[in-house]
């Protein structure tokens, strides 16, 4: 309950939907750029093959690069909501316990939706080098290891 309250005095909700602002923002300059692209003036037809193929590079990878920025932003949210679910109760070894046995108990679903991932305690995907990146939960492992290493800071 203190890691969730810590969302709360944090303003996660706000931070979050800033980010989920700007990588709207994003996508819907790609998508207004890709349109222009193959829509736009072809009376004029001085584009270099080089440009053309930087560009498409360009709007294929920008919404990828905001997605994962996004997903980094939320990771780090969630280790600062540990730090202050510690620091409100003053006892980190009740939030590592917690911890632990999510880590014991959960184990990946059979059947995974991305979609809904963000809305469980840990993360609920296989485990991989794409579930990491894209995962907005750090890994269990990880966030022990920094409320240990930090437990004295408490």
């Amino acid at each position: 309950m203190a890691h969730e309250m810590g969302h709360v005095q944090n303003y996660d909700i706000r931070i979050g939907m800033i980010a989920f602002g700007l990588v709207s923002a994003i996508g819907l300059l790609t998508d207004i750029s890709l349109r222009m692209f193959i829509f736009g003036d072809r009376r004029n037809n001085d584009n270099s093959p080089v440009g053309m193929i930087i560009g498409i590079i360009v709007l294929i990878l920008a919404p990828i690069i905001a997605a994962i920025i996004q997903m980094a932003i939320s990771r780090q949210r969630e280790y600062l909501a540990d730090a202050t679910s510690a620091m409100t109760t003053r006892n980190p070894d009740a939030m590592i316990s917690a911890l632990e046995k999510l880590r014991q108990q959960g184990r990946p679903m059979r059947r995974q939706n991305t979609a809904s991932a963000h809305l469980f305690f840990s993360n609920p995907l296989k485990p991989g080098f794409l579930g990491k990146l894209f995962s907005t939960h750090p890994p269990l492992e990880d966030r022990i290891a920094r409320l240990r290493n930090n437990e004295n800071k408490f």
